[in-house]
């Protein structure tokens, strides 16, 4: 009597697609961007995909820190507003210092509006020196990430729990900066920035130069979680995610590992906050509370949080239907968010990236690969 079993072997060129495949897809992600976009879309069409491209630079911090370490982010409103109120409080005062009759220090206009004692706040001040501002923009929102990390996995807060005090933070955050009208702009925000780091932003090729920016900053990210992905920290990150207990029997402290996908994937939330003011020209409370911060993780789910591109194209997609269905159905869309969320996550967990995966095992090949007697 003989058994045959079979398995599959990717052929030849199979295997050769699967080596250029990562290099092959981030050149033509950069000839989509960078090439085809600019000159296929109108100005107004590229400031929107600009904007959309800040969210999906949030949902590759997503990726990281959901579909590989498990940790359900619903707060990344926070670092994302950290990241652009910093920005926004540097080409305020910029602004302030090149209008006419204006001096370094000057009040921004909307102070001089609600009136805020007749001086600057002292911890605006710092703001007005561009390099602080950038550093601001990441290492603020990383600092914060980093205490409450540090505070929440020592504590072995996680699941449901871990998801609720992210929330948490972004409501609390949202509501402080509505209480502060005269320092923050209150419900208003900061807005209408006139220059950026010394560029008019009302110039049409400046706007176009800030779209260029975003996306190549969305692409040096990428391909630096790609490289955390394959990394052994990656590996590790995934090990935390599935065995606590046994990671820590090998002599790691999963602590440590869900605290570092947590911060860098909050220093990209701060930077993708920071480069979505100069393109929108506008942040505000609203920009950062629960419902924003629910959004990014709805994108990265949809398309498939463990996956990079599905993560990115996700959120560009979500971004995409709300702008267009928000302004169509305005009472029904956030009942429509919620369903892709539960679809995503109940029914489809790997999100529509998943697809190409069950496609791609099911037309792989299988071949005799040896018999016993």
């Amino acid at each position: 009597m003989t058994t045959t079993t079979t398995t599959a072997v990717p052929s030849q060129s199979a295997s050769l697609l699967d080596r250029f495949r990562v290099p092959g897809g981030f050149a033509l992600g950069a000839v989509l961007l960078l090439g085809i976009a600019p000159l296929a879309l109108s100005d107004f069409r590229l400031s929107l995909l600009a904007k959309y491209l800040c969210y999906a630079i949030v949902a590759v911090g997503v990726s990281l820190a959901w579909g590989r370490g498990g940790l359900l982010v619903l707060g990344q409103g926070v670092f994302f507003g950290l990241g652009g109120y910093a920005m926004a409080m540097h080409l305020k005062l910029a602004d302030a210092a090149a209008a006419p009759g204006g001096s370094p220090g000057a009040l921004p206009d909307f102070m001089q509006l609600y009136g805020s004692g007749g001086a600057l706040p002292w911890w605006w001040k710092p703001f007005a020196n561009p390099g602080f501002a950038l550093a601001a923009t990441v290492l603020l929102p990383m600092a914060v990430a980093a205490v409450l990390g540090f505070f929440i996995f020592r504590r072995r807060v996680k699941g449901a729990y871990f998801a609720i005090l992210s929330q948490a933070m972004a409501a609390a955050l949202s509501i402080w900066l509505v209480g502060q009208q005269a320092t923050t702009g209150g419900t208003n925000g900061l807005t209408d920035m006139q220059g950026f780091f010394g560029y008019s932003l009302d110039d049409p090729a400046n706007q176009k130069m800030v779209y260029f920016i975003i996306a190549v900053v969305l692409l040096l990210l990428m391909a630096l979680a790609r490289q955390l992905f394959v990394s052994r920290y990656g590996e590790l990150l995934i090990a935390v995610r599935d065995s606590e207990e046994r990671v820590r029997f090998l002599g790691y402290d999963p602590a440590n590992v869900k605290l570092v996908a947590y911060v860098v994937a909050a220093g990209m939330a701060g930077l993708a906050g920071a480069l979505f003011v100069p393109a929108v020209g506008i942040i505000s409370p609203a920009l950062i509370g629960i419902v924003p911060s629910i959004g990014f993780v709805i994108g990265a789910a949809v398309g498939g949080r463990a996956s990079l591109v599905g993560a990115v194209l996700g959120a560009i997609a979500v971004a995409w239907a709300q702008s267009t269905l928000s302004d169509a159905f305005p009472a029904a869309w956030t009942y429509f968010q919620g369903l892709l969320f539960i679809v995503a996550v109940g029914f489809l967990p790997g999100g529509l990236a998943s697809l190409v995966t069950i496609a791609r095992n099911r037309r792989t090949p299988t071949t005799r690969s040896g018999e016993t007697a």
